[in-house]
């Protein structure tokens, strides 16, 4: 039997007018989908013009400018709906979804659904199992005494994985994809006996032990930060935007 992190995956990444999901907007999304390692990725890319100001903090990081995504982007309602209808049926073809920090990309899409859709990401999954993979977190259970940062860019470094492109939603989407089969196989004698839905029900404890450990570190350095232990999408605020 073929082991997840040799099999199939899709994988999803956003780039946004900042790095607050109740209240920034998706900017450009992409879902990357390969059947195996080395076959060829399939791509699908969205621009949105989100309708809010663009701050020129966000364009630094992606490039893509307020004034790009009024001329060439596409209004935020239908985008959505397409992207999540993408990812529900990339899950229902048996593909778990490849997703790095996935309470930031889940949870900002499904803001945007209540925003725009009167919806919910959980509206699309309610008959198709959520299988996700977060190399962020997974990495972080399996090596978790090596020092240093795990964002995208360092995972792709430690396990040697091209990263051509940063900050463009494919290129780091299919970044994630590379990351999470090099950390399979990587870590295949503890990982090659799960299921990818056995793994996201482990996730989701392993993120939660995380969360706790970081907020214990904040304490003791007189910080007020806050670290939600939710995985993989964030329970939606009352107040939200």
């Amino acid at each position: 039997m073929t082991c997840w992190y040799e099999g199939p995956l899709a994988a999803f990444d956003t780039e946004t007018t900042g790095v607050d999901v109740e209240t920034d907007r998706i900017v450009s999304a992409a879902v990357v989908v390969q059947d195996a390692p080395g076959s060829r990725p399939r791509v699908r890319s969205w621009l949105v013009n989100p309708g809010v100001p663009v701050p020129e903090a966000a364009t630094a990081v992606h490039g893509l400018t307020e004034e790009f995504l009024q001329l060439n982007g596409r209004w935020p309602s239908p985008v959505v709906d397409e992207i999540a209808r993408e990812l529900a049926e990339q899950s229902a073809a048996g593909r778990p979804l490849v997703v790095m920090n996935a309470p930031f990309d889940l949870t900002l899409l499904d803001r945007e659904l209540r925003r725009h859709r009167a919806s919910s990401l959980d509206h699309w999954f309610e008959t198709v199992p959520l299988r996700v993979l977060d190399p962020r977190v997974l990495d972080k259970h399996l090596d978790r005494y090596r020092k240093g940062r795990r964002t995208l860019t360092d995972l792709c470094a430690h396990y040697g994985v091209e990263l051509n492109g940063a900050h463009d939603a494919a290129a780091d989407a299919r970044a994630s994809l590379d990351v999470v089969r090099a950390v399979g196989r990587h870590f295949a004698a503890r990982l090659e006996r799960l299921s990818a839905a056995e793994l996201h029900t482990l996730q989701a404890v392993w993120h939660a032990a995380q969360a706790r450990g970081l907020q214990a570190w904040f304490a003791r350095s007189g910080t007020e930060e806050a670290v939600d232990p939710a995985w993989p999408l964030r329970p939606e605020l009352s107040a939200a935007a």
